[in-house]
């Protein structure tokens, strides 16, 4: 039953989708960014991945934790201008990590860097295709 139910919303989300016109504008603004993009000489393909990203993003939705995440480290990206060296202590939870032994300890820093990395990547795509378009 619970799974008719799941299927049953994720249709109704994509009726929605369907009758708000997503596709057309999503299409329409791929088209218009792709050749503001080419302009100013940057990839084509490099526009339609990001919009591809984004358009996966926001029709699968992601957890609100990982947004938390990549929030703070955009914020500390945007604050320092590069890298900062001290980014996973800024970013890790002293009060759990004090809690946990050595070998969780190990594991906690390694998720956090594996975490903070691919936010790492996600920041460099976006704010790259951000900068040609404008944003």
């Amino acid at each position: 039953m619970q799974q008719t139910k799941s299927i049953k919303s994720v249709a109704k989300e994509a009726k929605m989708r369907l009758k708000n016109r997503f596709w057309e504008d999503y299409k329409k603004e791929v088209e218009s960014s792709v050749k503001a993009a080419t302009e100013e000489g940057f990839a084509k393909s490099g526009v339609e991945s990001y919009f591809k990203k984004l358009v996966v993003k926001s029709v699968r939705g992601t957890s609100e934790e990982d947004e938390r995440f990549y929030g703070r480290v955009k914020a500390m990206l945007d604050e320092e201008g590069a890298r900062p060296c001290n980014a996973l202590d800024r970013l890790m939870d002293k009060a759990i990590f004090e809690k946990l032994n050595y070998e969780e300890r190990e594991r906690y820093l390694f998720c956090l860097a594996k975490r903070y990395g691919d936010a790492l990547i996600r920041y460099e795509g976006e704010r790259g295709i951000e900068k040609v378009l404008g944003r």
